[in-house]
């Protein structure tokens, strides 16, 4: 299974949130290490799966965008 890992950066230029939202708020309620982000030799960098985002964001029932929350609701964008 191949898969796209991702910078904060580059994964807030594909869901057009602002790179420190994704640090600060959807880091660890919405994303969450091991499913969609990993930290590659314990460091501090972030690397993103795109494919497990994507199919997470996929969840409509007309394929339309939305975003999975905190307490397993989706927001339709």
């Amino acid at each position: 299974m191949n898969r796209t890992y991702l910078t904060t950066e580059e994964l807030s230029e594909r869901i057009k949130y602002d790179p420190r939202t994704i640090r600060e708020q959807f880091k660890d309620s919405v994303l969450l290490e091991g499913i969609h982000y990993i930290r590659p030799f314990g460091g501090r960098k972030l690397l993103f799966i795109w494919e497990t985002i994507q199919n997470d964001m996929m969840s409509g029932s007309d394929d339309s965008l939305s975003i999975p929350m905190a307490r397993g609701g989706v927001a339709h964008g």
